[in-house]
């Protein structure tokens, strides 16, 4: 792209403490199948205080390096040896080097907090925040549209982190409408096993032909009560090749909550009334991490 189309400010050393936000799907429904595989589905994401957080300190001889920060206080320069080129992160800061033609790279800090292969975005959101991020440090703003095209190269979800809010999705998730949600608090449950997303959407077993719902039917269900609306058709075919989400759910129940997987799992969630809190001192399987977590007004870097 042509530095013309650009927005061009003068770069900055380093952005520290950059959010990245989980997602959670209220439901989450497969309406078909495209020639080239790609799977049709109907969600609402929607987006939590449980966070990764990325550092940024700009390298001005065009590389592009990564490292995972176990310690907040561990000064991220040289903290670790720069990850694959494959990593999410690192794709992502490289497809906007391409995209707005910069010469200066980045070394990037990550902490990270939310669960990998949970259903909850981690990686996505990551990657967003890289892209939003790195157009502050290198003094450039790419047009929205895109900007969009580099985020869906990157993954069906990654979009949806830079809408700037809760999200109505469509499509392969390529489709986003904002929408409102009321404030709500969830327990959010994820199990020791994890879950490949593309096993998941290759299963024999799932389901590919859920009727169409829209969006004013969510709405006018939301009003009322925030989850329940729909299913996740991907939950069954989880369900059964990871008994620890069976498990979760069943540990909910206990507690007389309502769950429900997010995503391709294995994280699920329930949720809390706003004046019930969550007691202390539940014992839960070795390896599980529960949090109590409420959703967003909006993404933390909505407006950048």
């Amino acid at each position: 792209m042509p530095f013309s189309k650009l927005s061009i400010m003068r770069p900055l050393k380093a952005l520290y403490d950059v959010p990245a936000p989980a997602k959670l799907n209220l439901f989450l429904h497969i309406t078909g199948r495209r020639p080239d595989g790609y799977h049709l589905l109907q969600s609402v994401f929607m987006l939590i205080d449980w966070c990764d957080t990325l550092h940024f300190e700009l390298r001005r001889d065009g590389q592009i390096s990564r490292a995972d920060l176990g310690d907040p206080d561990q000064p991220i320069s040289g903290a670790a040896e720069a990850l694959p080129a494959q990593d999410l992160c690192v794709r992502a800061a490289r497809a906007l080097q391409v995209a707005c033609g910069t010469s200066l790279g980045v070394h990037i800090g990550l902490e990270k907090r939310i669960p990998a292969q949970a259903g909850m975005g981690g990686g996505s959101s990551d990657a967003a925040s890289c892209l939003l991020a790195l157009q502050r440090l290198w003094g450039v703003t790419l047009p929205a549209q895109t900007l969009h095209s580099v985020a869906l190269s990157l993954g069906a979800d990654v979009p949806f982190f830079l809408s700037g809010g809760h999200a109505w999705v469509e499509g392969i998730g390529e489709k986003i409408t904002s929408i409102r949600l009321p404030p709500a608090r969830f327990v959010v449950i994820k199990p020791a096993a994890g879950l490949s997303t593309q096993e998941i959407f290759n299963a024999t077993g799932l389901k590919r032909d859920t009727d169409t719902a829209t969006i004013e039917g969510f709405a006018a269900y939301a009003k009322t009560q925030i989850l329940g609306f729909g299913r996740n058709d991907l939950q069954p075919v989880a369900h059964a090749m990871c008994p620890q989400i069976g498990q979760s759910l069943d540990w909910l129940s206990a507690h007389h909550l309502q769950g429900r997987m997010t995503g391709s799992g294995s994280a699920v969630f329930a949720q809390l009334l706003q004046d019930v809190d969550w007691p202390e001192g539940f014992q839960a399987p070795e390896g599980w991490k529960i949090r109590t977590c409420s959703n967003l007004d909006s993404h933390p870097l909505a407006g950048w």
